[in-house]
Parts: structure tokens; sequence; C-alpha cells
């Protein structure tokens, strides 16, 4: 019997990449369902939470659908895989957008990164942070890591980042520096969340997705 992973669509993602990659490194052993319906989300074996866009529109949707209660009942009994801005709506608060509140499942903000941003030379940097960049493994021994090597490079689009506290460091899992550290992965129990996209970074991001699908969770 199949494995299935449900890919939620709340109207606020890359929904096609996503399930394209996963369906690429699933050796047609699990059935990839995109999906808004519960039933089909509780059910499933896996569930990842994709979203681009504005946190107020997608905070919005996932209040709609109920997917914030699907998503935090999930965490407690299946392996779920954020990314991008459902690694954002994961947090408790983000800035943008005037300030909205997030799902809470991992403590610290969104924020952005600023209309002044520059490099260590002192350089000016564009805003979004938009492109390929070295993701720094905080827990290396995690099986999402599993084949990746440290400091391997990724693919962000990005104006917003969670930012790195005292009360949310022991959840990081990956660094990223762009004129300041910021949380490129958090992971908790059976969790894990990028704000890169895997589907846009090539042979290491379809690794992440493979050892997604290969993952029991809870650590």
């Amino acid at each position: 019997m199949l494995s299935r992973v449900a890919v939620i669509d709340y109207g606020m993602g890359n929904l096609h990449s996503v399930a394209k990659a996963l369906e690429h490194v699933s050796d047609n052993k699990h059935d990839i369902v995109v999906t808004s319906d519960p039933v089909i989300i509780s059910s499933a074996d896996r569930v990842v939470f994709p979203g681009v866009g504005a946190i107020r529109d997608c905070m919005a949707e996932i209040k709609h659908l109920n997917i914030d209660t699907l998503v935090k009942k999930a965490i407690t009994e299946k392996p779920v895989l954020a990314v991008c801005v459902g690694m954002q709506a994961l947090m408790q608060h983000s800035e943008e957008n005037n300030g909205v509140d997030c799902i809470g499942v991992f403590p610290g903000d969104v924020k952005f990164f600023g209309a002044d941003l520059k490099d260590a030379s002192g350089q000016k940097l564009k805003v979004p942070h938009m492109g390929w960049n070295n993701v720094k493994q905080v827990k290396n021994s995690h099986p999402m890591w599993k084949n990746i090597a440290d400091n391997s490079y990724f693919y962000f689009v990005h104006s917003y980042c969670a930012e790195v506290t005292p009360a949310n460091e022991q959840y990081m899992a990956g660094l990223c520096e762009y004129g300041k550290t910021f949380a490129a992965a958090v992971t908790k129990k059976n969790v894990f969340a990028t704000q890169f996209h895997p589907e846009k970074s090539h042979n290491d991001g379809l690794q992440l997705y493979k050892n997604f699908l290969n993952w029991s969770g809870l650590l």
C-alpha cells in the first residue's frame, strides 16, 4: 500500500512544483496528493505545508479553512514539512502587512530584512533576498540533512525572515547569512521547516524531499 503525502492547498503556494519534486523522489512508493480536504490531510502519513505570498493573505486563508488546527494536530502525529511562508506561518508573529499573528508552533517573530541592509564589507544588499545562499547546519545529525553537505546552497526568495533569539535558538536546524543571521530551517519533534525552496534547489533540495519521505519524525 502506498504511503500518502498530503500537500496542503490553501490557495497560496507553488504546489505543482512541490508535488512534482516529491513525485520525482518517491520511487513510486508514495501517493502525493495536493488537497485542502481535512479528511485527507488528517489521514495522510505525511504532510507538506507550503506557501508563497503575503503572510496576511496566507493566514487569512489558513484560518478560513481551519488549516492552522489541522497542521498543529498533524505535528503531534506524523512528519510535517513546512516550506517558505509555511515556515513563517509556524512562528508566533510577522511584522509584514502591519503585523499578523501566526500559528505559534515555534517561538519568535518574522521581521523585514531592512531597507539599509549591508554585507560584512559594507556593500548594500538588495531586498528581497533572492537566489542561492549557503545554509549552515546547526543539527547536522538530523535525518533531514542526510546526504546533504554542511554549507550547501539552497534557493531563497523572501523579504522577511525568522529571527534567531535565545527563546528559539534550540529549534534552529539551519542558519543563513544575508546582512544578518536568520533562521533557514527550524525543527522540533515531528516538524521540519525551511525558509528556502527545496523544489528550486536542484539536487540538495531533492535530497531533502527524499529525506522527508523517509523520516519517521519525533527526534
